[in-house]
């Protein structure tokens, strides 16, 4: 964070909980970079104080602000307008003043695209896509797949009720079904790119997996959205049968960035938010050793 005088910006963080968001370290230090006359902060805000805690921002006139859990779906309510991405997604992560009006986005699903993009050679067309989990981010991830040309998806969910209503969501963009997580091993073993969108493998129960590592093979793509640890069970898992690996934190920091060209206008210092993601990622690993 630079210098804090009068004309000093406020931008944002809004969750329950927040002390454990990576998002203030990566953010101010992209603001400092660029020399961005603004401050980021986390607020812990309870889902009975969302509607409060917006119409305050308002009120201080604040510059944008972030979203997470709980409130990614709650927020819509309090604002202005929707991009057509966040509409879709049917959640928020983003907030932006657009001429007079807050305007909501969605970062998740484009980070996770540019992260994947990033990390391995990926062809969309020619995958097949399972996705662990059905909810707010298999939402993002299965949206920004769909409209990159996936040539199917099967979402696995412990619910399978809450799987078909994602399935039937994502069936608009390309082939899609749903099954139960624990009947899925036919699904996994044609599959070429597979994602965990759920908390399962996180700290601190980190030697789980939301699936059989005898499911996995060579072939896949296993791409894991936790970040802590960043070699989940999952991924140690895929690696050993030879799979290509995806680990989480790139999504983590490419939502961010996309956010930060939201509110500024200008391209994110992707390399200097990494270097402090990965310190700071880095140091709370060494704490739980």
């Amino acid at each position: 964070m630079g210098f804090i005088d009068s004309h000093t910006g406020l931008l944002g963080l809004l969750g329950d909980p927040v002390s454990h968001s990576k998002s203030p370290v990566m953010m101010n230090a992209a603001l400092a970079e660029l020399k961005a006359p603004y401050a980021y902060l986390a607020f812990r805000v309870s889902p009975s104080a969302l509607e409060e805690a917006v119409r305050g921002l308002r009120a201080l006139d604040v510059k944008g602000w972030n979203v997470t859990i709980p409130h990614k779906v709650a927020i819509m309510e309090h604002l202005d307008g929707l991009d057509e991405t966040a509409r879709e997604i049917g959640a928020v992560n983003t907030v932006v003043k657009r001429e007079g009006k807050w305007i909501g986005y969605n970062t998740d699903g484009a980070g996770y695209l540019r992260s994947l993009q990033e990390q391995v050679s990926f062809e969309p067309a020619e995958q097949r896509v399972v996705l662990l989990g059905a909810g707010g981010a298999a939402r993002a991830v299965g949206y920004a797949l769909a409209a990159a040309g996936v040539s199917s998806i099967t979402v696995a969910n412990r619910t399978v009720a809450k799987a078909e209503e994602l399935a039937q969501h994502l069936s608009r963009y390309t082939q899609t079904k749903a099954v139960a997580v624990n009947d899925c091993r036919q699904e996994i073993e044609a599959a070429t790119l597979i994602v965990n969108t759920t908390s399962v493998g996180m700290v601190p129960r980190m030697e789980e997996m939301p699936i059989p590592g005898e499911w996995l093979n060579a072939h896949h793509l296993v791409s894991d959205l936790v970040y802590h640890p960043r070699m989940t069970a999952l991924l140690r898992a895929a690696k050993a049968k030879g799979a290509t690996i995806h680990t989480g934190e790139g999504m983590l920091l490419h939502q961010a960035a996309l956010a930060l060209e939201l509110w500024l206008g200008k391209k994110a210092p992707v390399e200097v938010m990494r270097k402090v993601l990965e310190a700071s990622l880095a140091g709370k690993r060494e704490q739980k050793e």
